[in-house]
């Protein structure tokens, strides 16, 4: 094995860093009712499966699904026992992860969730309280519930805001 060929050991320790596990906080959006909605999230990523639990302004969930270190991309479904679940697609990009949520066959929104004290992400989750006309907090990823995902390139445009349906419950 050459020097610059990864070893598994390197590469679960980038894939740990990427994706961490432990307390994640973030956001929903939707029409409907305006402005970002709050979710509290433990998470375990482990060889490419993501488990874990949390609470939103909906109730507590469950979370089973996948992730990739090599694309960055995560699939997972948010499950609210004894009501509906929801499927959330998102990206690793910058301090957190990014996407959609739909509900079948129609109602969809975005999210952005970042790993608890990394950065600036404490900070969104007050700006996740306030308006959604508010500017960005200094730090804050631009483009959240505008169109964009956080620094997301072009063909990634179908990301946070883009087409939120007017169904509650992400």
């Amino acid at each position: 094995m050459d020097s610059e060929t990864p070893t598994p050991a390197a590469d679960a320790a980038a894939a740990a860093d990427l994706f961490p596990s432990g307390p994640w906080i973030g956001f929903y959006t939707y029409r409907s009712l305006s402005g970002r909605h709050r979710m509290s999230l433990a998470l375990t990523f482990h060889q490419g499966v993501m488990r874990g639990d949390g609470s939103d302004d909906i109730g507590r969930f469950l979370i089973h699904g996948r992730y990739s270190a090599e694309t960055l991309e995560c699939r997972w479904t948010k499950t609210y026992p004894g009501s509906h679940d929801v499927a959330y697609r998102g990206f690793r990009e910058g301090k957190g992860i990014w996407g959609t949520w739909q509900i079948p066959p129609s109602s969809h929104g975005g999210f952005l969730i970042w790993p608890r004290g990394v950065g600036s992400g404490e900070s969104q989750v007050l700006e996740a309280e306030a308006p959604a006309e508010a500017e960005p907090a200094e730090g804050e990823p631009v483009g959240v519930g505008t169109g964009g995902g956080v620094n997301a390139p072009e063909e990634r445009r179908e990301g946070p805001g883009r087409g939120v349906d007017e169904s509650p419950g992400a």
